[in-house]
């Protein structure tokens, strides 16, 4: 263990981590009440989502990330939803990022990431939602990824390869960075926090582009399918490259 440079990264954490923030947090008033708007009588919820339920956000990525939970029946297809979310938004002066199953935005000086998608029939947290990067659908469940991720004693970890790849430009889509992270970490100490750092960047050099990620909660979903090899051979090379550096302010910073 290496406490000099696990003091290093534990403050490299503490300056890029973004604090909670809750769903009744006065600054999400607005975008609700637009969201209550565009949703009508089909909204069934407005859920806090993704890395800021997790605890695993990052400064710079996005502050918080709304589930926008919409009744089974709910006219029109998913992409259409999709689309229309994006339109109203426009509509209402919001200028939006579309990104793969998210639609980003910047609203009272937060990142929000919202993620419309169709509760499924019966009393689950089981929700179809769109992909627009492959034009298709897949079920998922946000409590399901929520529970594995912050249950997984791998925060630090996770937050530190956020960073990293925020730092170095790369596509890693946070769902397939946390199970990564978490598949790499298996049977590791939680101690040792540069040494465990390390290992993840030495299993996306040696072990990444080839292994299948499975979605904890719909085994049809191969996570590891987000990416194009491309995609994963750039973030493999950068792996490589930061291993090769002598200090971790070559690293991370």
């Amino acid at each position: 263990m290496n406490i000099k440079a696990d003091i290093y990264l534990r403050n490299i954490i503490n300056k890029n981590k973004v604090l909670p923030i809750s769903i009744n947090n006065f600054r999400l008033f607005g975008i609700k009440n637009i969201i209550k708007l565009w949703a009508k009588n089909c909204l069934n919820d407005i859920i806090k989502s993704g890395s800021s339920a997790k605890g695993t956000a990052v400064k710079g990525i996005s502050d918080i990330d709304l589930f926008i939970s919409l009744k089974h029946n709910t006219a029109g297809t998913l992409k259409e939803i999709y689309n229309s979310l994006d339109n109203f938004l426009k509509d209402k002066g919001i200028s939006t990022k579309r990104q793969n199953v998210s639609i980003r935005i910047s609203h009272s000086n937060l990142i929000i990431d919202l993620v419309p998608g169709k509760k499924q029939l019966g009393y689950t947290n089981y929700h179809s939602i769109y992909l627009s990067k492959k034009d298709t659908w897949e079920q998922t469940n946000v409590k399901t990824h929520i529970d594995i991720v912050s249950n997984s004693n791998r925060i630090k970890e996770i937050i530190l390869t956020k960073i990293w790849k925020k730092i170095h430009g790369l596509e890693f889509p946070s769902i397939y960075l946390e199970l990564i992270v978490i598949e790499a970490l298996k049977n590791k100490s939680t101690k040792g926090l540069s040494d465990n750092f390390w290992t993840v960047l030495k299993y996306l050099t040696e072990n990444f582009v080839e292994k299948v990620i499975v979605d904890p909660s719909n085994s049809n979903n191969i996570v590891s399918d987000i990416l194009h090899k491309y995609e994963k051979e750039a973030i493999g090379i950068k792996a490589k490259e930061s291993i090769s550096k002598k200090y971790w302010s070559d690293i991370i910073w």
